[in-house]
């Protein structure tokens, strides 16, 4: 499949694409060093949140949200 066929493809179309390349991919994710920034974020992140500087929503409403935007 070509770029531009791809592009042409719905948005639908498009994330069964990537569910199915995600889940090809985390098959060996030793394979996929996660980045040294990476770590850095998820640090900085969990420091935020145990000083309250940052919320936690649980996962329905985040979707909901997420495809909000998306959408």
């Amino acid at each position: 499949m070509t770029t531009a066929e791809l592009h042409q493809l719905p948005n639908l179309e498009k994330l069964k694409i990537i569910e199915a390349l995600w889940s090809d991919l985390v098959q060996d994710d030793a394979s996929l060093p996660s980045p040294a920034w990476h770590q850095d974020e998820l640090r900085k992140t969990e420091e935020d949140y145990k000083a309250g500087k940052v919320a936690s929503i649980d996962w329905e409403n985040a979707k909901k949200q997420i495809r909000a935007k998306v959408e």
